[in-house]
């Protein structure tokens, strides 16, 4: 049974330890033990995690720097599970003060009372974590403290630091403090913060406090903002031992992991599927977007940007299997309009004429198509069906219609086979068949020997 007073812990032989020496010991145990340090985490593993550890073993407080969806707070989170799963705290601390070394006034005051009688209580991982999104308004009582007017009330004097309300800094003490876009934090904000973390004291409303706090403090960045004069005040700056960059999926592999990972793949009616090849698409489509002259590439390109694309073309498949009465839904090309209107409001444009962000997608949507058909299926022999588009045959396509329509539409061809097994699905499908056969048709076209046209709202693919 845990210990439930001071002179119970003593005699269990309990060691207090600094936070940072708590994390770097279980951080030592788990790599020993090749244990998955930060699971979930797809693409860093030659890159940021070596860097992270580095930081952790040397002592470090620590700095993420990099655009949105680079996955800087799930890892700052994912530190939490580095600490031990419970320690002791004096019983009703505002700071979860160690029972062998308190820091705050009133600790001191009922340990000179009552000694090894005092009660202690076992905190867990998650209230030993805060974090704070600094904003503009953010005020030196949100993350120091200020005076706590019902405890004057009570009678006690301002003098007394037992008037205080403890911000979010102080009660992080013995864990772990995470501030998400300090740039954006005020200056005059900064210097408390620096106060309390470098001096080790901080002043509220007119008078000093001494808060010897131990915490692994942790900050989060975007590279533009921490790298422009004035924005993090210089002393601040220094207080972090470890600068780490962050980056956005390098390979196509790594966005399609993250996508499945992340999207909303639970249960669907009717069941879904998103063949690889698209997945492989969508990837290849948020590359080019991240590449592009005309997208702002200091305000990035989430991963969230993949994610919602994937759920979008799944729902769109979905939409077209309940619109037509089917109980199947393979997503097919003919759903990759659907993505833009989720690619629209996820990212910032450098155009100088308004209007022009859609047809800036599309056009990158295409070439990504052409992309993956190429790196697929250009090799192929597809004069079979080139030859029946000459003779004058005619192809609808469209989100809504059946799969059974546009294969009967299409007609046999030889090369279907050959195209399923390139890309991988299933041949017995009709779902399947008929996206291989749409994606077909779109290669051809973007590679100039089908044209396409719209009827009526829908492609139409012909000589």
């Amino acid at each position: 049974m845990p210990a439930t007073t001071i002179a119970e812990l003593r005699a269990s032989g309990w060691v207090d330890r600094p936070v940072k020496d708590e994390i770097r010991t279980n951080l030592i145990a788990r790599m020993r033990s090749n244990e998955d340090l930060f699971p979930g985490i797809v693409g860093f593993d030659d890159t940021v995690i070596p860097s992270l550890e580095r930081a952790i073993l040397a002592g470090h407080d620590l700095i993420l720097l990099g655009e949105r969806g680079q996955a800087k707070t799930r890892m700052i989170r994912q530190l939490v599970d580095l600490m031990d799963e419970a320690v002791p705290v004096i019983e009703g601390c505002e700071v979860n003060d160690s029972p062998f070394a308190p820091i705050c006034a009133d600790c001191h005051g009922r340990l000179a009372a009552d000694g090894d009688a005092v009660r202690v209580r076992w905190i867990g991982r998650d209230q030993r974590f805060h974090e704070k999104l600094a904003t503009p308004d953010t005020a030196v009582a949100d993350l120091i403290g200020d005076v706590d007017p019902i405890k004057v009330a009570e009678g006690k004097y301002l003098a007394d630091t037992s008037t205080i309300h403890f911000g979010l800094v102080p009660r992080s003490h013995r864990g772990i403090f995470s501030i998400n876009e300090l740039p954006d934090l005020p200056t005059r904000i900064q210097v408390s913060l620096l106060n309390v973390l470098e001096e080790r004291d901080v002043q509220v409303r007119g008078y000093s406090v001494r808060l010897p706090l131990d915490l692994l403090l942790v900050a989060t960045a975007n590279p533009e903002d921490y790298t422009n004069r004035g924005r993090i005040i210089t002393p601040l700056k220094d207080r972090f031992g470890s600068e780490i960059r962050t980056h956005y999926p390098m390979t196509i592999e790594d966005e399609v992991r993250i996508m499945e990972q992340e999207s909303r793949g639970g249960p669907s009616d009717p069941p879904v599927i998103v063949p690889d090849y698209l997945k492989e698409l969508l990837a290849t489509f948020t590359h080019s977007v991240r590449e592009s002259s005309h997208v702002n590439q200091r305000s990035g390109v989430s991963v969230r940007f993949s994610v919602a694309n994937l759920e979008n073309l799944a729902a769109s498949a979905v939409r077209r299997a309940l619109r037509n009465g089917s109980t199947e839904a393979v997503a097919r090309p003919s759903d990759l309009p659907a993505i833009i209107p989720s690619s629209m409001g996820r990212i910032e444009f450098d155009v100088f004429e308004e209007g022009r962000e859609q047809d800036i997608l599309e056009r990158l949507l295409a070439g990504a198509t052409l992309d993956v058909f190429r790196e697929h299926l250009s090799d192929l022999d597809f004069s079979d069906v080139l030859d029946r588009f000459d003779e004058g045959l005619s192809v609808e396509a469209g989100d809504l219609v059946a799969a059974a329509s546009l294969l009967d539409s299409m007609g046999e061809y030889s090369s279907a086979t050959l195209s399923m097994q390139r890309l991988g699905v299933d041949a017995e499908s009709p779902g399947h068949a008929a996206s291989v056969a749409e994606f077909v048709l779109e290669g051809l076209h973007l590679t100039r020997r089908l044209n396409k046209h719209h009827r009526s709202g829908r492609p139409v693919y012909d000589r």
